[in-house]
């Protein structure tokens, strides 16, 4: 009864908050209106030239996570200062970062300074030019997370157009507890999971605005991403904790999300209104004046792949999604007249040729350095078709280029219980920026797993996949080309420098002394190759003492 009474009473409360949100009517500019005027009014808001921001900063990595579609992986924290001329378009971030993953955790400090003119990194080594998908990555975002955003918006109706009410997360914590909670969240969800919106265009980038019907304020701007596992994608920044600010209301939480996953929180501790900035603030030095790079335009940027991979402290700052040198590019490292390594990028594949096809192992990164990859196998074994794509585990830098052979027909091996996450990222919709397979359409997809071992074997070679445990990811294929002795490994062992011992290498020990494998060659995800002969210290067995 008392549950019955309690779901009732939050009901009437929840149709009350659906009832007025529905009834809240208005073309797309009055909506911009009533938000300008919720977060301080138009006078308020253009005597606003600048501010200084403290706060802290967490960022996470869905598709680096334990397990395929699992938990988002904690990348790390840090603290940061923001200066920002909102006037100019002027910002410089100084950041105080602390990275737990990938592994060795780290800490760094750097600045990063974005003007229209160009960008640059500075930290103790110096200071570069960053790229101008960076840039443009970087001037994309201060518009979206601006305090003067929608008074641009407001002088320039032109820029304003209507747009669908926008389906975005209803808070959580107004449910009553237990049970009943998710009945509400159900309700809520059905009834008044879809808000009032306006696209604004500025910058070169359709910006949605999603609004709180009751407080007016802008509770998200949202753009249309493409993302080379997510595909189309909503990129949303949702704001929280409204404070004052001298006389104009700022947002405290900012939540960026993707496609409703949460992948860094901002939190502002302190904000100050039009602070004295110094005039070398934004002032290039002569290191770099004669590099810098204007904006990218919008269309030219791989916006997800340069903003992930900055949360990650991964980024190469280059315009090319392929981690290669350009004076060299990938290239084909032979192993044996049937392996080749590829080699010269951040992550490598393996090409192994049969008697009538090719078998590749991983996809690194995305389309572009798949198709390089595919083009250089097809240079090196004419007239032979990739048959069969392994995937070593499920990591957006193994798997991201995937579509790519898919759309060359090849079938995707995968480990278990990796299927159902491949079945669903490969049926995604990659409209944005199409792809090969998006444009082929009706493309057949074969995804296979391999549960414990798998051989594919011919009269030319033979090549068995062991599904391995392993500290880095659940599921995870060790690849053993048996007749060359050339064994394939990601992660859990990289050949650059010394390998030291760590969980990952026992994990491989662990698997070669089980399949009886000795002598091999080690070939690297990442990095080059190594002799098993010359790392058995790092391979050695686990001390039960």
């Amino acid at each position: 009864m008392k549950y019955a009474l309690a779901m009732s009473a939050a009901f009437l409360v929840i149709l009350g908050q659906h009832n007025a949100a529905v009834a809240q009517t208005g073309t797309p500019i009055e909506l911009v209106r009533q938000a300008v005027a919720a977060e301080g009014g138009a006078e308020a808001l253009s005597a606003l030239k600048g501010v200084e921001i403290k706060g802290e900063a967490k960022f996470w990595e869905p598709e680096q996570s334990k397990t395929a579609g699992g938990e988002p992986r904690y990348l790390g924290d840090g603290t940061f200062t923001f200066t920002w001329n909102l006037a100019d378009g002027q910002a410089k971030m100084d950041w105080d970062r602390d990275q737990k993953y990938p592994d060795p955790p780290v800490k760094m400090k750097f600045s990063e300074i974005v003007t229209p003119a160009g960008g640059w990194v500075a930290d103790d080594k110096g200071a570069r030019a960053m790229s101008s998908i960076r840039v443009a990555t970087h001037m994309r975002e201060l518009l979206r997370a601006s305090p003067t955003l929608l008074l641009k918006a407001m002088n320039n109706p032109a820029s304003v157009r209507a747009a669908p009410n926008q389906q975005i997360a209803t808070p959580k914590e107004e449910a009553p507890a237990g049970a009943a909670r998710k009945a509400v969240q159900k309700v809520k969800d059905q009834l008044f999971g879809r808000r009032p919106a306006v696209t604004v265009a500025e910058g070169g980038t359709n910006f949605v605005v999603i609004f709180d019907p009751r407080s007016k304020l802008p509770m998200a701007v949202r753009t249309r991403d493409d993302d080379n596992i997510h595909g189309d994608s909503n990129y949303d920044l949702v704001f929280g904790d409204w404070k004052a600010v001298g006389n104009v209301k700022i947002a405290h939480s900012l939540s960026y999300q993707l496609d409703g996953i949460e992948v860094a929180k901002l939190t502002y501790k302190e904000v100050s209104a039009n602070p004295t900035i110094a005039p070398d603030t934004f002032a290039a030095p002569d290191a770099v004046k004669s590099a810098l790079k204007t904006p990218a335009a919008a269309d030219k940027v791989p916006y997800q792949w340069v903003i992930r991979r900055l949360f990650l402290t991964r980024f190469t700052d280059a315009d090319t999604i392929i981690y290669a040198p350009p004076s060299t590019g990938l290239k084909l490292t032979e192993l044996s007249p049937t392996v080749q390594h590829v080699q010269g990028g951040g992550a490598n594949n393996l090409i192994v040729e049969m008697k009538d096809h090719l078998v590749v192992v991983d996809a690194p990164y995305g389309e572009l350095q798949s198709r390089a990859v595919i083009d250089l196998a097809k240079a090196k074994y004419p007239g032979k078709p990739i048959k069969y794509l392994v995937l070593t585990h499920h990591h957006m830098d193994h798997t991201g280029g995937t579509r790519t052979y898919v759309a060359e027909g090849a079938t995707v091996l995968v480990p278990a219980p990796d299927k159902r996450h491949f079945d669903r990222y490969l049926a995604k919709a990659h409209t944005v920026t199409p792809d090969e397979m998006q444009k082929k359409r009706g493309v057949r997809v074969r995804v296979e797993e391999v549960r414990d071992t798998r051989t594919l074997k011919d009269d030319t070679n033979e090549v068995r996949l062991y599904n391995i445990p392993n500290p880095h990811a659940d599921g995870f294929l060790l690849v053993h080309v048996a007749k060359d002795n050339i064994v394939y490994v990601t992660d859990l062992i990289s050949p650059r420098g010394t390998i030291e011992r760590s969980p990952g290498t026992i994990a491989v020990g662990d698997a070669l002394r089980k399949y009886s494998i000795t002598g091999a060659t080690i070939a690297g995800g990442h990095g080059t190759v190594t002799k098993q002969a010359e790392i058995e210290p790092t391979l050695a067995a686990e001390s039960t003492h």
